[in-house]
């Protein structure tokens, strides 16, 4: 693996990544005042176009760490949409 793939694999893997500390908090605590859904709906979008654009140059890394990044903000936006109306109660 070059040191080209290495740094793109990692990019890929932190910024996948990056959400999970979110969506544990949203689980723990069902608050998800601070979250801007159409933020999560942009981000999806654009690593959904990254995952297709992955698939038509065959690369790896782009397929597979944008795929589950989709799947992961896709999860966050569902919590915001199950708990919204129970954090703006508290």
């Amino acid at each position: 693996m070059s040191l080209e793939e290495i740094i793109g694999t990692l990019a890929g893997i932190f910024t996948t990544a990056a959400i999970l500390p979110q969506i544990t908090k949203a689980i723990k605590t069902k608050d998800v005042k601070g979250i801007s859904p159409f933020f999560l709906l942009v981000l999806i979008t654009g690593v959904g176009l990254w995952t297709v654009y992955g698939i038509l140059k065959n690369d790896w890394p782009i397929i597979i760490t944008n795929g589950v990044s989709v799947l992961l903000n896709t999860t966050m936006l569902i919590l915001y949409f199950k708990n919204k109306n129970r954090s703006y109660e508290n």
